[in-house]
């Protein structure tokens, strides 16, 4: 059965597991081969003669044919009756899966089961340890090695730790060191180690408690202590794989499916995609039987790491690998098989190691035949002394000993280092990229680092993505379009940025799909960003001409124009991309990549912050709250680094129309982003008071403001202190005409007389027309309470009064205002300006005002509306009066006042929630206790709703609640009467629960729920009032804003600048200046001067940040632990030194013993006379051999 079919099989019986016996089989033996020791009663598989179905043929004549019992001959296959989970009994409660196979299996089929039903991650690495079992003790140096150096490197790298899975040797320290890592693990995003066991399922102690043929879901498993060669299953482990051969006694089982498993797993790839999955092997200690394991995967290219010390196997690799490979291996002429056969004299060294090691081993020809194959691939093992070199760097040897082997198999064409470095973005170590890849002496091509940067990117690795870009790879080649679209195809199904691509894509083209084009990217900006700028990708790739769904869908299947284009602003394409998916440190290294740093961070800012509003879960919802602060922090910071430098320049940045952000502002954006704290920094409101106050003094008292205002020639006195550098201030300087719009910087009008430059420098100031707003309405507002109390006429023809017609006109030109503050303002789309108009409260007030305003008027037009409409008038008035807040919100000390009223509103409507609650559960009990009949609606509303919410301010009727108090009021028991409009009698039994009723009511209201309005009141107050300055200073921005763009002059003489206006923009046809506010256009040289002075200043900036957190403590710690660390590696490598020098010495004395026995001998030899003396020591040389005689 193929991985696809069982996929589809395990989707469609994931209910009950029972397809799992349908593809997955069991061993048996079914034919008893005797086993010579047993005196025929035990088949050689270690089971009895009476459970086999039939005997080897041997056995009924005298000649043993069948000798040797086999697996494939001697057993047959059956469906599987253990699987399922299992639970430790006295362990966690966490349950482990468990599988009994046969030995031919498919690992195909297994690695799926195990993935995609099992739910095991997919591993970035799989560390097969082999040896160690038995009961033989584990050297403590190995321990260390497991538990510090395999168990902690598997969990940086999200690994597979394949061993037996049972409770002795090896096996039981790697399942020890996977629990404590699991329990010390303080992030639930640190990779997850899984630990599996592949064991013989015939030496399994307790294995019958696993058997049931319907799968045990758990299966109850008791450890005790085990007899023979069998031993428990270890707890620790997440799964077993219980390979089935059909014997009971025979170790090794497992061996030929293990390897066909590993070897299948490093031909998948990684959970990433980007590479295969490394599978190593590790050996400890082990017997000679593991020569043949060690050959059979060394053919299939399998790197090992040898744990030279640990003893036996291990040992005797390291032996010949280390201290034959100086030994030149000459090839003999005879040719075995085609393979070339090695000389004589290797033979008998490796004969010589096989005896040594091996003693009691007889079949040393099969021993040295496997060892000598094993040494003619020996460029895929790896020695590694773990007793000298320690545990600590155990991860670097790991990486290495893969990439030794992957040099091996590497093609002519690619680059040696590529695997080292794919393996190295797979693990996250870029401390070993930087270290072995990155330190000077490799050339990276960009073909090189392509895939890996795609891999960073895709699974949110920045330094590596850092180390890319600093080391060769040319982000503008990189990023297409193309690329981009990749990127965000890879976005995690279930995100919230999934969801509104998905969102997108069935809104315009009608179905969902995996492919996300520019558009799609386009519509969740344009959703998230609202109107502040227009939409992304659309000019550069001509997307705006694409209307029908016909060629959207085209555009989208492959057809595309664009793909192969190079993205216009890279790093900001890649900055959105991160920040969309909330990931901090990738948003923040985009960030100082990319330009306009102060823009992108206040757009980052105000993505998060909607991203924030749409997300449901909470902890991603904070996250993003978290970052969106974080990046108006960072626009706060750049920015007053910016103003220290050069004020005119930063006043340029805010108000520079940015081609990379849709032709938006700093301003913009900022106060899309409601970044209250970047509008309070001081070159912001330095730049908003300018704006403001226009070309007079900052300190003009406000009495003289006034008195010009109504004396106009006093302007051209010394009253009003005005600039005297106005228009002809140099090019560096923002200013002079800039008070009226920032787009005439660059087309300076001619100088004016004197008398029409001071008349425009007053007029057209937005103070001076704030000023003249305020006082015409509240002229207006007195007109409006003269007409309603005095002058209101009948309707037509006895009225209207002429004030009224004043008052309409007045209203009218109000209207006039609003349309052209609505339609005609600002650059954008009709849509998008109603929508920016329609968002602010103020403007809604307005709105219901004039609605009011003219519902009222239409109805007091005729008589049988008249008094309707006066109402209506009535409360109109009051709206209009409402909104005089608005203009105080300039005060510094009013302006956050409004921001407390209005937040209090929000407070009341909680309280009313409960209040109505407590309202109506009195009201109806009350009015039911105190009249036993009453059917009219107009008293029983009124005595549910308005007489217990009078209570609250004490208006209680004591007389009509307590019958013991004489009530006046004539009533009648009469039902007739009553339904003709009687007041009914009173209730007089149940009268005491009434009394107690309000006696809690009153208690619950006054005192419960009003300290609770008040509390809610003093908290709202004192958040505010903590923060009131910096909520000033960002809610005047809206007001200057406003009365910048509008005319001079207030209602109703507003009209004449309406005329003005409309015959200079629809009959002279002559540009609006004002359209623009707050908006600079650059180009060329100015706007790159601009940007690479910006540039300057955040790397400034993020230097000192530096310099700041390299002097923390917690910085000073850890670069003094990195030099401890230093020293105590040199110190072990001098240690090492240290041994080399006593065991050379060791030698030498050794030597020199030897020679001077030799000069002994032969001097006292009769048949040899030397014809001088032996030579003697001198100098130093004897002075410390006297030294080591004494």
């Amino acid at each position: 059965m193929s991985t696809k079919d069982l996929h589809s099989l395990g989707h469609g019986l994931s209910a009950n597991k029972s397809w799992i016996p349908k593809i997955i089989k069991k061993r048996v033996c079914t034919t008893f081969v005797e086993n010579a020791s047993s005196n025929g009663a035990l088949c050689q598989c270690g089971g009895s003669r009476d459970a086999h179905g039939s005997v080897a043929l041997g056995d009924y004549f005298g000649t043993a044919i069948v000798n040797r019992w086999d697996s494939a001959q001697h057993s047959s296959e059956y469906p599987t009756d253990a699987f399922g989970e299992i639970q430790f009994a006295g362990a966690s409660k966490r349950h482990s899966y468990f599988l009994r196979l046969s030995w031919d299996t498919p690992p195909s089929m297994v690695y799926t089961l195990m993935t995609a039903h099992w739910g095991l991650p997919s591993p970035n690495l799989v560390v097969s340890v082999v040896g160690g079992e038995g009961k033989t003790k584990v050297k403590t140096w190995v321990r260390e090695v497991i538990r510090q150096g395999l168990v902690k490197a598997s969990q940086s790298t999200g690994a597979w730790i394949l061993t037996a899975g049972l409770r002795e040797g090896v096996g039981r320290c790697v399942g020890e060191a996977v629990r404590d890592h699991a329990t010390a693990a303080s992030s639930v995003s640190l990779n997850k180690v899984v630990a599996l066991g592949i064991a013989s399922w015939g030496l399994v102690h307790n294995r019958e408690q696993l058997v049931n043929p319907q799968g045990s879901f758990p299966a109850k498993y008791y450890i005790s202590n085990a007899a023979g060669d069998s031993c428990c299953l270890d707890n620790n482990y997440q799964a077993f794989l219980l390979v089935d051969d059909g014997s009971v006694v025979n170790k090794g089982g497992e061996t030929g499916f293990r390897a066909k498993l590993e070897d299948y797993i490093s031909h998948q790839r990684t959970g990433s995609g980007s590479i295969d999955i490394p599978v190593l092997c590790m050996l400890v200690s082990g017997d000679a039987s593991m020569l043949e394991r060690v050959d059979l995967s060394l053919k299939n290219s399998m790197p090992w790491l040898v744990l030279a010390g640990s003893g036996g196997m291990a040992d005797f690799l390291s032996d010949v690998l280390e201290n034959l490979s100086s030994v030149p291996v000459v090839q003999s002429s005879s040719e075995v098989d085609g393979e070339v056969a090695p000389s004589v004299d290797l033979k008998d060294r490796m004969a010589e190691r096989v005896k040594k090691y091996f003693p009691l081993e007889t079949e040393t020809d099969k021993l040295v035949e496997r060892a000598l194959s094993i040494y003619q691939n020996k460029d895929f093992i790896t020695i590694y002394h773990g007793e000298q070199e320690g545990p600590n760097d155990f991860d670097t040897v790991l990486l290495k000993a893969l990439v030794r082997a992957s040099k091996q198999r590497a093609s002519v064409d690619a680059s040696p280092y590529n695997e080292e470095l794919n393996l190295a973005v797979t693990w996250n170590r870029v401390d070993i990229a930087k270290s072995e890849l990155f330190n000077g002496d490799i050339l990276w091509r960009y073909r090189d680092l392509e895939d890996s940067m795609t891999d960073a990117l895709v699974n949110d690795k920045p330094q590596f993505v850092r180390l890319f870009t600093e080391n060769g790879l040319n982000i503008l080649d990189y990023l297409t379009y193309g690329r981009l679209e990749s990127l965000y195809r890879s976005v995690a199904d279930g995100t919230l940025l999934y969801q509104l691509l998905q969102r997108r894509l069935v809104e315009r083209l009608g179905t969902a799909g995996p492919t996300y084009s520019p558009s799609s990217v386009s519509g969740v900006l344009e959703l998230l960003l609202g109107d502040v700028c227009q939409p992304f990708y659309f000019d550069a790739l001509d997307l705006h001409m694409i209307t029908s769904k016909r060629r959207a869908l085209r555009l989208l299947r492959g057809d595309c124009f664009y793909r192969d284009r190079r993205c216009l602003y890279p790093w900001a394409s890649l900055f959105i991309w991160a920040v969309l998916q909330n990931r901090s440190e990738m948003a923040t290294l985009f960030w100082e990549m990319a330009g306009e740093s102060v823009l992108s961070a206040l757009s980052g800012c105000k993505i998060l912050r909607e991203l924030s509003k749409l997300e449901v879960e909470t902890e991603t919802k904070l996250s993003m709250k978290e970052l969106a602060q974080r990046f108006e922090n960072l626009a706060h910071d750049v920015f007053g680094s910016c103003y220290r430098s050069n004020e005119s320049r930063s006043f340029t940045l805010l108000i520079r129309k940015s081609p990379v952000w849709g032709g938006t502002t700093c301003l913009q954006m900022g106060m899309g982003a409601d970044a209250r704290l970047f509008f309070s920094h001081d070159g912001v409101q330095s730049l908003l008071s300018q704006i403001w106050w226009g070309d007079m003094k900052r300190n003009t008292e406000v009495w003289k403001h006034i008195l010009t205002f109504f004396c106009p020639f006093l302007c051209y006195t010394n009253l009003i202190s005005f600039s005297e550098d106005g228009p002809g201030r140099d090019s560096d300087s923002l200013y002079g005409t800039t008070v009226f719009s920032f787009s005439d910087i660059k087309h300076m009008p001619p100088k004016r007389p004197f008398i029409v430059s001071r008349w425009r420098q007053f007029w057209f100031a937005p103070v001076t027309s704030f000023l003249g707003n305020v006082l015409m309405y509240f002229l207006f507002l007195l007109l409006f309470a003269y007409v309603l109390l005095v002058d209101f006429k009948p309707p037509p023809p006895s009225g209207p009064a002429v004030t009224e017609y004043v008052l309409y006109f007045w209203v009218f030109t109000i209207v006039c205002e609003e349309i052209r503050e609505t339609f005609f303002v600002g650059t954008k789309t009709l849509r998008q300006r109603f929508r920016v108009y329609i968002q602010d409260v103020w403007n809604k007030c307005d709105l219901t005002a004039i609605t009011l305003f003219i519902i009222g008027l239409i109805c007091r037009m005729f008589e049988w509306s008249y008094g309707f409409g006066r109402d209506v008038l009535c409360v109109d008035y009051m709206v209009f009066t409402l909104r005089l807040i608005h203009i105080f919100a300039i005060h510094k000390q009013l302006g956050p006042k409004i921001i407390i009223v209005g937040k209090m509103m929000k407070d009341v409507f909680f309280f009313l929630f409960f209040l109505v609650i407590w309202l109506m559960a009195y009201g109806v009990a009350n009015q039911a206790l105190i009249y036993a009949y009453d059917p009219h609606l107009d008293r029983i509303f009124r005595r549910v709703f308005y007489r217990p919410y009078l209570h609250i301010f004490g208006q209680i009727p004591v007389e009509e609640m307590d019958v013991g108090k004489d009530w006046d009021m004539p009533c009648t028991d009469n039902v007739t009467l009553i339904n003709d409009g009687a007041e009914p009698c009173r209730t007089l039994y149940s009268n005491w629960l009434v009394v107690i009723l309000l006696v809690i009511y009153l208690l619950v209201t006054n005192i419960l729920l009003i300290n609770l309005l008040i509390a809610m009141f003093s908290s709202t107050f004192s958040e505010v009032q903590a923060h009131s300055d910096v909520y000033w200073k960002f809610q005047r921005y809206n007001l200057i804003v406003q009365y910048h763009s509008r005319p001079s002059l207030a209602p109703p003489f507003i009209i004449l600048s309406h005329i003005n206006l409309f015959i200079k923009r629809v009959i002279r046809k002559v540009p609006s200046v004002k359209i623009h506010h707050f908006v600079l256009q650059l180009r060329g040289k100015a706007a790159n001067r601009l940007t690479t002075w910006e540039t300057i200043q955040k790397e400034d900036f993020l230097t000192a940040q530096s310099k700041i957190q390299k002097s923390s403590d917690s910085e000073r710690l850890k670069r003094m632990s990195a030099k401890v660390d230093g020293v105590l590696k040199h110190l072990s490598e001098s240690r090492d030194f240290d041994h080399r020098l006593r065991a050379l010495e060791s030698e030498m004395e050794y030597c020199s013993s030897a020679l001077s026995w030799i000069v002994d001998t032969l001097a006292q030899s009769s048949t040899f006379k030397p014809p001088r003396a032996p030579p003697t020591l001198r100098g130093i040389c004897h002075q410390i051999l006297i030294e080591k005689k004494n």
